[in-house]
């Protein structure tokens, strides 16, 4: 028989082999999984905490306003060696759905051999082409496949978590580098008041109506401010090199940071709690685990059942030395063996065990990230809340102790009231001003992370990193 038709026969063959083997089980789906991670979660129509129930909006980046703010999430999307482990992760993942893919097809070799003898050519000269195919009739093969491309999609999931949450660390890192800027500000306001009352005090013991005290304790005041002025510089250059890490910069506490908090973005869409299962990438990745466990609980049952595979061959000899048995050369074979595990101490008996056990962990992991994501988003909201309202109480404290001071100093250089009166209202003050900042930096990166709990993309959605050209 030619090699022609023994080739199609074998394709013929492995095909129609390959087709009567099993179906694979499907990993449960998304209500299923739900149903039976989070049994005793039961969720609302809409979140406790508030907001407006109607979908989520992507691109949130663009609602502070901020070019500056854009500009370097852009900039640490592209350097940030975090990000980039996890770009590195996908590539890898990639990898293996490649190697899972090649069990399926055929394996090919070849083997070739040459030889000769002492002052002239001859000797044995042969070439051996060998080809196998498992045939996947209980599924294993396919299992692991299937294994394989859930465990990608899982991290590309966690790439796309990990870029959100790297734009939120940005978006944080740049409104905290801000605060810092500004009360060092408001610190700098205050030092020079305290030198303004020191000259006071030193004027009065001057012209008598004052006593060393006073002036004592001015002084020490000041000191006190210029310490504390210290220490806030201190602060804002750690939060500068803090941002600049994220960057991929060397931390040399010189970006330059906006003067002035962006304005706060309007009121947002917080979709339902059962939509945000669906939509957040970390969930999604959790739940991509969950089935590639699942598959591989199959994979390993499929292990306990026997291997068949078919194969081929052809050779063709030739020596000068030795003498051949007459016979059509090439030679072509075909056949196929069967191995069937029949004892291994209950290896295998226990690999399913191992996988079973994974799978249930998986099930334990996906209900611990969603029950921590509803966590997150009712804490956000009610964050935001709670700090909106101290906002407008800070802010009518903060107009009382402006006025307040405004008043005592006026008494005090009148002699009505001693210096401890002002260094009260003046350090109220600036316990107000640093607070309402604080408080207002504090909606803006509570904003930010009721965006990540949602599941909110900051851009155009990016699964997966591109590939490099």
């Amino acid at each position: 028989m030619s090699a022609s038709p023994i080739r199609r026969r074998f394709v013929v063959v492995a095909l129609a082999a390959a087709m009567a083997g099993c179906a694979l089980n499907p990993p449960p789906t998304t209500s299923e999984l739900q149903k039976e991670a989070l049994p005793h979660t039961t969720m609302p129509a809409a979140w406790k905490a508030g907001g407006v129930p109607v979908p989520v909006v992507d691109r949130w980046l663009a609602s502070f306003d901020d070019p500056a703010l854009s500009a370097l999430v852009d900039e640490a999307l592209a350097y940030n060696a975090d990000l980039q482990v996890a770009a590195a992760r996908v590539e890898q993942a990639a990898g293996y759905v490649k190697v899972a893919n090649a069990s399926l097809l055929p394996s090919v070799g070849v083997f070739a051999m040459g030889g000769g003898k002492s002052g002239g050519s001859g000797g044995l000269d042969g070439i051996w082409l060998n080809a196998s195919l498992e045939l996947d009739v209980w599924g294993r093969i396919r299992y692991a496949q299937a294994a394989a491309e859930e465990q990608s999609a899982a991290v590309a999931a966690d790439y796309a978590y990990a870029r959100q949450s790297l734009a939120a660390t940005v978006a944080k890192g740049w409104f905290l580098a801000i605060e810092a800027g500004l009360q060092r500000g408001i610190a700098q306001d205050v030092l020079r008041s305290s030198e303004s009352l020191l000259r006071v005090a030193q004027e009065r013991l001057r012209v008598g109506n004052g006593n060393e005290q006073a002036v004592a304790e001015a002084r020490a005041n000041v000191g006190t401010y210029r310490d504390t002025l210290r220490q806030i510089e201190l602060a804002r250059e750690q939060a500068l090199r803090a941002l600049e890490l994220l960057l991929g910069r060397y931390p040399a506490a010189e970006i330059n940071i906006a003067e002035r908090l962006s304005p706060m973005p309007p009121p947002m869409p917080v979709g339902t709690p059962s939509q945000l299962l669906e939509r957040r990438p970390d969930v999604v990745a959790a739940e991509r685990r969950v089935a590639a466990a699942f598959d591989r609980v199959g994979e390993a049952r499929a292990a306990q059942l026997p291997r068949i595979s078919l194969t081929a061959g052809g050779s063709s000899v030739s020596s000068d030395l030795i003498v051949l048995k007459d016979s059509s050369n090439p030679i072509w074979s075909f056949g196929g063996n069967l191995i069937a595990p029949l004892y291994q101490g209950g290896a295998l008996r226990a690999q399913v065990e191992i996988r079973s056990a994974e799978q249930k962990q998986a099930v334990a992991e996906y209900a611990r990230t969603g029950q921590r994501a509803f966590g997150e988003v009712e804490n956000a909201l009610a964050a935001e809340s709670a700090l909106r309202d101290r906002e407008a109480i800070l802010e009518a404290t903060l107009r009382d102790s402006a006025r307040s001071l405004e008043l005592v100093r006026i008494q005090y250089r009148v002699g009505s009231v001693d210096l401890r009166a002002v260094e009260q209202s003046q350090l109220a003050l600036y316990s107000a001003r640093i607070s309402l900042l604080r408080v207002q930096t504090e909606r803006r990166a509570q904003r930010v992370n009721l965006y990540l709990a949602l599941g909110g993309g900051f851009d155009l959605p990016a699964m997966a990193p591109v590939a490099a050209q």
